[in-house]
């Protein structure tokens, strides 16, 4: 009797334990991300001009004339701002495969590019990892840590991670595709007929990515010749590649509503990422 009262009274202490780490890291990555969007804010700027010209489109490739015509319409005002929710799975993995679900919630900022994402992966029942995966005014930011308490990876700075960060900003503007015009700093060069390489430039740092569009003109894939991965404690320089499908309209706007991002390795495409959107709300130029 004398040991089933230890034993009750221990999982009771452990039980408001988890309990009390719990609210605790809930609290303070919330307080995290609020100052992270604080600094997103903080970099933004006016969006100009405010509303789609087609006029602009003109030399553009064909294939990136068709998309714009595709997903955008004439006169429509600019994205300034965006907030995306996804719920999906996230491969936490290295070498095999370990599937997790996620929900997420996704701030973005048109000019000066940045967003962050505040990732929530249930690793097991009751024990998820919280991760911000940001850029931020030339930034790049990568926090993880399990119950928003324990730290597993705290990353920031510029170079690779940075590079990394605006890639994904970059790629993921299938959601807000306004930010692809030239009018917003995008350079286009020609590939074939359904494909163009795409160059954004923040401050010192330049991507490029190649888009390639689906036959009716929404972007079908996006693919970087290297893009810094988290292997063993190193960031790595890796191909990297994004699916996007299942457009709708919203906001005035083609979006897909699904994607997947892989890295693509010798021996084939090993995807960590695929969601759904949920949510998205938009913020319009004036």
């Amino acid at each position: 009797m004398r040991m089933l009262t230890v034993l009750l009274v221990a999982t009771a202490a452990l039980a408001v334990a988890v309990l009390g780490a719990l609210v605790y890291g809930a609290s303070r990555w919330t307080a995290d991300t609020e100052d992270l969007r604080a600094s997103l804010d903080a970099a933004r700027v006016a969006v100009r001009p405010p509303r789609v010209d087609f006029g602009e489109l003109a030399g553009l490739p064909d294939p990136v004339q068709r998309f714009f015509r595709a997903v955008l319409k004439q006169g429509q005002p600019l994205v300034s701002g965006v907030r995306l929710r996804h719920v999906g799975s996230f491969n936490m993995g290295e070498t095999t495969d370990r599937w997790k679900p996620f929900t997420s919630d996704q701030q973005v900022v048109l000019q000066r590019p940045g967003f962050d994402w505040d990732g929530r992966i249930a690793m097991l029942p009751g024990l998820p990892v919280r991760v911000h995966d940001a850029y931020i005014a030339g930034d790049g930011i990568l926090r993880a840590s399990m119950l928003g308490v324990y730290t597993v990876a705290d990353l920031r700075g510029g170079g690779p991670i940075a590079e990394g960060e605006l890639l994904r900003f970059f790629a993921e503007a299938a959601w807000y595709p306004t930010a692809l015009l030239p009018s917003q700093g995008t350079r286009w060069t020609p590939i074939d007929n359904r494909s163009a390489s795409a160059t954004s430039t923040d401050g010192p740092l330049s991507v490029v990515l190649r888009f390639a569009f689906l036959p009716d003109g929404p972007i079908d894939t996006v693919f970087a010749e290297a893009r810094a991965r988290t292997l063993a404690g190193r960031l790595v320089p890796t191909p990297w590649q994004g699916r996007f499908w299942n457009y709708e309209e919203r906001g005035g706007m083609r979006v897909p509503l699904d994607g997947e991002v892989a890295w693509v390795l010798p021996d084939g495409a090993k995807p960590y990422w695929r969601g759904r959107l949920t949510e998205i709300a938009f913020d319009f130029a004036e």
